[in-house]
């Protein structure tokens, strides 16, 4: 099964429309603060676009997400950039992403040999595991224009969005459930496959392709 959460009126072809709204396409209509009516270990990919920031309780949606997954189940998150000041000073996003976000979800961190990086945490630690385990297949960030490739190199970019707000747009992150144990190796892998994403991230791309 292939569940889309949030979908409002942008239901992913071929997947299971949930919302909290009744709307043409949406299949499922619940509240996504609290538990999903779905059995558990029934889920191989969870489609996120732009959704999850609206959540009162992410962990609590992560640990429900968990639950409904398959081991090696792939959850694409698209989300607004946390230091990007239109995000910053909007009441309804109630959860912040960046590159630091996919080591809060995994008490094993894994980083792809490709892709944007995941800095390390040197401070404030979360002082227990999460009660999951999602670990990064793949991490890409829309710059806002005017920093958009080939506008600027990707190692400026590296450098410029640690110095200043409004440099990036958005974030999408590909992350693999893990239930059982699983290699490095192997995760490389996966993490070069092809995996599904939202059309809103085609059209952030086409976008910089129209500059």
């Amino acid at each position: 099964m292939k569940i889309d959460i949030g979908c409002g009126l942008n239901k992913h072809p071929g997947f299971w429309g949930i919302d909290n709204k009744i709307l043409p396409g949406v299949d499922m209509v619940c509240d996504l603060n609290a538990p999903l009516p779905l059995p558990d270990n029934s889920v191989e990919f969870v489609m996120a676009s732009r959704s999850l920031p609206y959540v009162h309780n992410f962990e609590a949606l992560m640990t429900e997400l968990y639950r409904l997954c398959i081991h090696k189940a792939v959850v694409c998150i698209l989300a607004p950039y946390a230091h990007n000041f239109a995000h910053v000073s909007n009441p309804s996003l109630k959860h912040k992403f960046d590159e630091y976000t996919p080591r809060y979800l995994t008490a094993s961190f894994f980083q792809p040999s490709q892709g944007a990086i995941c800095p390390e945490l040197y401070a404030y630690w979360p002082e227990t595991p999460p009660p999951y385990d999602f670990r990064l297949l793949r991490m890409e960030l829309f710059y806002q224009v005017p920093f958009v490739p080939p506008l600027y190199e990707l190692e400026e970019l590296e450098v410029l969005k640690t110095l200043q707000a409004n440099v990036v747009q958005e974030i999408m992150y590909h992350f693999v459930v893990i239930k059982e144990p699983v290699s490095d190796d192997e995760l490389e892998q996966m993490s070069r496959g092809v995996l599904p994403e939202p059309n809103h991230a085609a059209d952030l791309r086409r976008e910089y392709h129209n500059l």
